[in-house]
Parts: structure tokens; sequence; C-alpha cells
């Protein structure tokens, strides 16, 4: 099997971005909008307007949005940041990384196959063409995507990975301005990095947003270094302030992954124990700025 790549989620989870290329499985603090948000609105007209342009260019298109998922309980404790609810989750998945191999099917692993598998159509429509015919099909989308986000949006972009990359700017910018700027919160992250200092972790960074995601980081890093080596691709190149980086997933039998994933939980818990005052005021105030970002760019 081929290990695939996914953008990094530790650089979006920060920013409560979903993962762009639909890779992403089950996070800790990924609880989906409520219904009939503002976002799932905006999500709507761009498709509408995608198909309408798909449809003058002579292609089919069927609008689609995936229907929202209503929170669990356990999940909307985690989004406030309970201790006692993080910390469960963390006893199994740690930060949610390796338990991507651990756990495959139950973290939605997009290597395994779910048991009922969302059927988006325009699918369909795709694998009955021809390669060329395909490649016509996506340029079309791509060229389509710009008129989209343009029309609903009031925005230019110059490409359907620049509309994403335009968003993950957003996210960050918004996240700078209005999270990592907060003396509550910088007070609270502070005291955070001197509790896992102490218990032998190296912190570069000590604002909200980057305490946040660490140790997330810490274990996704990992991972991309074993999927470059299966797939023989040079090593991650400096991080860009442009966009998400790209993590290379790399194909692991849930015993291979163990190990990996028994150090992770060990980390996820310490951070936890270290952040038990912390996250509870984070989580609140990040969540809004995701929601904020996600209004305004239709995702």
């Amino acid at each position: 099997m081929i290990p695939s790549s996914r953008p990094a989620l530790a650089a979006l989870s920060l920013l409560g971005v979903a993962v762009l290329s639909g890779c992403g499985g089950t996070t800790e603090n990924a609880a989906p909008a409520p219904a009939q948000s503002r976002a799932a609105d905006k999500k709507h007209q761009l498709e509408a307007a995608k198909a309408d342009c798909m449809k003058q260019k002579g292609f089919k298109y069927v609008p689609y949005v995936s229907p929202e998922r209503e929170a669990t309980d356990d999940e909307r404790r985690r989004d406030s940041g309970d201790y006692q609810a993080m910390r469960k989750y963390r006893e199994k998945y740690g930060f949610g990384v390796f338990a991507m191999h651990v756990y495959p099917k139950e973290m939605g692993n997009p290597a395994i196959k779910p048991d009922d598998p969302e059927i988006n159509p325009n699918m369909k429509i795709q694998s009955d063409l021809s390669k060329p015919q395909m490649q016509a099909y996506r340029k079309a989308t791509d060229a389509c995507t710009i008129t989209a986000v343009q029309q609903v949006l009031g925005l230019k972009v110059k490409s359907q990975k620049d509309y994403y990359n335009e968003q993950y700017r957003a996210m960050k910018r918004a996240s700078t301005a209005e999270v990592d700027s907060d003396p509550q919160l910088v007070e609270l992250a502070t005291a955070m990095a001197t509790c896992l200092k102490g218990k032998g972790y190296a912190i570069s960074k000590a604002v909200p947003s980057a305490m946040d995601n660490r140790g997330q980081t810490e274990f996704l890093v990992q991972e991309d270094k074993l999927g470059r080596q299966q797939r023989n691709v040079p090593d991650a190149p400096p991080a860009k302030e442009d966009g998400p980086p790209m993590i290379y997933t790399p194909t692991l039998t849930p015993a291979e992954a163990r190990p990996y994933l028994d150090k992770e939980i060990k980390a996820a818990l310490d951070d936890i124990d270290c952040g038990k005052d912390f996250y509870p005021a984070y989580f609140p105030k990040s969540s809004a700025v995701s929601r904020k970002i996600s209004e305004q760019f239709g995702m």
C-alpha cells in the first residue's frame, strides 16, 4: 500500500481548521459545528455557484456538502477544556497522531474503508471519465472554484490551493491578534511551559497557540519522518508561513504503531496535567476565532 500524504494537523489545530485534503481522522478538539451554521450556508452557496460554472463549461457537477454531525457530550466537554474528558481521550489516543494507525477505522484513517462511507456523487461522475477527460474535469473544477469563491465570498484567489492557503493565513492572523495577545492566556501558557520544562520537555515558544499544538506537532514530525523514509522523499523543508506543511503519512500496522502511540500517550498526559488551567481558558477563545474564519471562508 502506498502511504498517503496530508497537510499537518498540528499546523492547523491551533486554528481549529479541518484537514484540507480530507485525510485527517478524529482529533481531540475537532467537534463538528452545529447544524445550520453560517459556515454551512456559505458551503452550500459555494457548491451551487461551482455547479453552475461547471455546467457552463460542459461538465456535470452535483452541489454536495457533507452533512454536519452533532457533537457528542464527550466532544463538547473536551472542547470546553474539561480536564477529565481530555484526560480520558488522551489515555487512549494521545494527541491523535499515531492512534490513526493503531485504531484506523475508529479514527477515520483514509486507508481503511469505513462501514458507512459518505457518498459524494461527484466521485462516481469522475470515476467514469477517461484520463484526458479527468484532466479537463479537474482543470475546470479548479477554475470554477476560483469563480465561486469570488462570486460568493468576494475573494480573489489564484487556485483552489490558494483558497485554502488564504484561509490558513487569515486564521493565523486572527489567532495572533485575538488569542496570542490575550494577557490571561499568555500568563497561563507561560505557567504551562514552565511546568513542562520541569518534566524535561523542550519548549521553543510559549505563546498560547504554540502551547496548544506543541505536543501534536512533535509526533506529527515523527510520523512525517517515517512516511518520507517509506516513500524516499527528502526531509521536510523549512516551514512556510503562507500555508500548512505537508505530512507524509506512513503505512503502519497497529503493532508497528503501538510503541509510538505509547510514548505519545505519556507526553499527552504530561501535557494535560500541566495545562489543566490553560485549556479551559484557551479553547473557548480559540474556538470563537475558528468559527469566525470558517464562516468568512465557507469551510
